[in-house]
This record gives structure tokens, C-alpha cells and sequence, in this order.
């Protein structure tokens, strides 16, 4: 069978399957700086921006194109999942190079490992790291690239690093005179906003804006506020396209098709992640050398007696050397607590009040992922869950009034 025949028939398959909605093209009403593709209002299912190719085809003809991607740059079919790559490749799309953040393009690296250029085997492409000697591509990189799909699946938390990513990338296309079209994707933390506002001396790749810890936004939602609110370096701003979700709802619960990092594997960790990622600041144990990462918690300094849960951290993929690897644990399962709309701080107060070794209990990065000096000190001054919570409303309130202005999607 040749080539020709199988971009044919990839090409009558992919359009047949995404052309059944809107084609008008046109911006939303709530369109701002961004140059928004329009999502349909009558089709029930679904869709996303990665599957809309009858609408973004017409943008890449002719361009030359990067694609910053992982895993999760899929786009789902009866036969199965179809990575973008292929996709575009299929298509005719002249596709030149991609660029991996953090885990890198198959998604396989530990949290924080440094990952290298390297190619593509299934198709040849160069792959430019963006988590190893740069964060932000760089002109060279850039060099003879018209526009950067983005095309990554976020989980709403603002320390989960996708979005700092967006930035550079942001930045850099805006230096460069290069457009960023992001494929946009549903948030399966999308139904609630919580948490600490990142104040500005805080601010590191594990938070770079002034936003709480959950944000209630779609990736797309998200570049938009990066150019609206002026965080670009001098206030630039990225031309911007943004291929909107169809039919999407942001309180209705999302499972996604592929985990987003090797530490996320199921809708259950997705949802308690921004609860249990401010033990990563601690001493305490948030399930990775486990088959429930971000699902259980334990430390040899809890006490069995109240902590009568225990496991033993192994080396495993996604975390080559986890935090107390070898020892025995206690703490809690929660792979069966409900679905969480707020913020659960009592995990964290809990193991500090229990914990043997209240000296050594929070690290630096425990600042970094809280954005605030204070969260640290309300747990050590005893302050409990609700009291806490208090402080963030004015922080939240002015948020809320900000993000109403970027919103795609009710």
C-alpha cells in the first residue's frame, strides 16, 4: 500500500469524523487579543481541539509548523488513540521539529529529570527538550517555524509545570514572530477554583503567576490570561489562535484518555494531586514508588497507631528514587475518597501535628508550591483548615473578577 493512499484515506477518515459541527470559523463573542476558532453550540459530544482538523487544516497550509507535545497529544478514534504527530504528518502538514516539557515527548521521565534533544524513531522528527539545558526555546530553535501548535494536556493545578511551559513558549514565539495556535483541552480539575494566590516573590517554574493554587481554567482559557493580563517579559504579547473545545462542561467530570505524567494515573490521583502535592514540600511521602501515586501518603515519622495504613515505597517507573524508598510508611489510603471540589488541607495538618520530627517536616519547596510564606507558618502557628481557608477569600474574589475575562466556555 503507498504512502499516497494512506494520507487519502487517513485524510477522508479524520475530516469525516471531526466535520459534523460548527464551520463557520468565526471568533467567539468573547474573544480578546486571542483569534479564536469558535466552538459549535448544537453538537452534544465532546470534541477536541486536536480533533477539529476541517478547521485548523486551512491555518497550516502552507506553514511551516512545531508542535509542543507529549503523550497526551492524542486524538481519540474508534480504532484507538492517534497521536498528533501522526496526524499532522498524514495530513500533509509540513511539520518540522517537537518540542517535550517536563517527562518528556513519550511522558516516561521522573518528576524533575533533566531530559535531552533527541529524534523521534517512529518518524524521524527532531525532538527539542524544553526541560534540560533551556526551558524557553531559543531563536535557533525557532528558526524557520511559522506557528507552534501547543498541545499539551493540563490538570488545573497551578504547580503542575505545563502551564510554565505555555509561558516560554508564549514569550519566545512572541520574540521570534511566530504564532501559537494551542489545541485546547477540557481541565479535569475545571469545576472549582481554590487556594493561596502565588504572591510575586515567589514566583519559579512550579509557579509563575499570580493565581491560586486551582484555577478553574482549559489550557486555552489560560494563554489567553498569560497575554491579557501582561505576564509576557515587557508585556508582549504572542499572537495567539486558540481551536476551541466542543460542547465542553467544566463541572462535568473528565477522564482522560492517556495519563499526563508518569505520577498521575488515573482520575482519582488527577483529582486529590492538588491536595496531596504540598507533601512534595515535607517529609512526608505522597505515594510515588507505588501503583497509588498522589492516592496514599505515609512517612516513617507518622505514628502506626493512628496511621495504621502502611507501604513501602519501591523504585518504579516515574520515580527512579522516591522519597523514603525502602522504608515502611504510615499514613492513609485515599484511592476511594469521593470527588473533591475544594482544596483538602486536614491531610497536611494532620500529618504535621502527628509527625516525630516537627523540625525537619517542611523544605524549601514547600514555599514554591504553597506561592506564600504564610500557608507554612498558619499550619506550625495550629490554625485549622477552615481558618486557613478564610484568608484566601479576598485573593480568590479578585482572581474570579480577572478569570471571568478569559473564559471560552460556561
Amino acid at each position: 500500500m503507498s504512502l499516497r493512499f494512506f494520507k487519502s484515506t487517513f485524510l477522508f477518515l479524520l475530516i469525516t469524523a471531526t466535520a459534523c459541527g460548527n464551520n463557520s470559523g468565526k471568533p467567539s463573542a468573547n474573544s480578546t487579543e486571542a483569534d479564536t476558532i469558535s466552538s459549535a453550540e448544537t453538537s452534544q459530544k465532546l470534541k477536541l481541539g486536536a480533533e477539529r482538523t476541517a478547521f485548523y487544516l486551512p491555518f497550516l497550509k502552507g506553514k511551516k509548523v512545531g508542535l509542543v507535545g507529549n503523550q497526551t497529544s492524542i486524538i481519540p478514534t474508534e480504532a484507538g488513540n492517534v497521536h498528533l504527530v501522526d496526524t499532522l504528518l498524514a495530513l500533509d502538514v509540513d511539520l518540522q521539529k517537537v518540542f517535550a516539557p517536563e517527562h518528556g515527548f513519550r511522558g516516561t521521565a521522573d518528576a524533575g529529570e533533566a531530559i535531552e534533544d533527541g529524534k523521534d524513531p517512529r518518524t524521524g522528527l527532531p525532538v527539542i527538550s524544553l526541560y534540560g539545558n533551556n526551558k524557553k526555546p531559543t531563536p535557533e530553535q525557532l528558526e524557520g517555524l511559522d506557528i507552534l501548535i501547543f498541545d499539551l494536556q493540563d490538570v488545573g493545578a497551578r504547580f503542575y509545570t505545563y502551564i510554565s511551559t505555555l509561558h516560554y513558549v508564549m514569550e519566545a514565539a512572541a520574540e521570534n514572530g511566530v504564532q501559537v495556535m494551542v489545541f485546547d483541552r477540557p481541565n479535569p480539575n475545571g469545576h472549582y477554583i481554590d487556594g493561596p494566590v502565588l504572591e510575586p516573590e515567589h514566583k519559579s517554574f512550579v509557579g509563575m503567576h499570580p493565581v491560586p493554587v486551582v484555577h478553574g481554567m482549559t489550557i486555552g482559557e489560560y494563554a489567553k490570561m498569560i497575554n491579557g493580563e501582561g505576564w509576557l517579559k515587557g508585556n508582549i504579547q504572542a499572537p495567539l489562535q486558540i481551536v476551541e473545545l466542543e460542547s465542553y462542561n467544566r463541572n462535568e467530570p473528565y477522564i482522560l484518555p492517556v495519563k499526563p505524567s508518569p505520577n498521575l494515573p488515573n482520575a482519582t490521583a488527577i483529582n486529590l494531586y492538588p491536595s496531596l502535592c504540598f507533601f512534595e514540600g515535607t517529609s512526608v511521602n505522597a505515594g510515588r514508588g507505588t501503583s497509588k501515586q498522589f492516592q496514599v501518603f505515609g512517612s516513617p515519622f507518622l505514628p502506626e497507631k493512628e496511621f495504621p495504613f502502611s507501604y513501602v515505597p519501591q523504585s518504579n517507573e516515574g520515580a527512579k528514587s522516591p522519597k523514603h524508598l525502602g522504608k515502611t510508611c504510615y499514613g492513609k489510603d485515599l484511592s476511594d475518597a469521593p470527588r473533591l471540589n475544594f482544596l483538602n488541607l486536614e491531610w497536611l495538618i494532620e500529618a504535621y501535628n502527628h509527625t516525630s520530627q516537627k523540625r525537619d517536616f517542611f523544605n524549601s519547596f514547600f514555599t514554591k508550591l504553597a506561592g506564600t510564606e504564610k500557608l507554612q507558618q498558619q499550619i506550625k502557628e495550629g490554625l485549622s483548615a477552615s481558618e486557613i481557608r478564610s484568608t484566601w477569600t479576598l485573593g480568590l474574589k479578585e482572581f474570579e473578577e480577572v478569570r471571568e475575562r478569559y473564559l471560552l466556555y460556561d
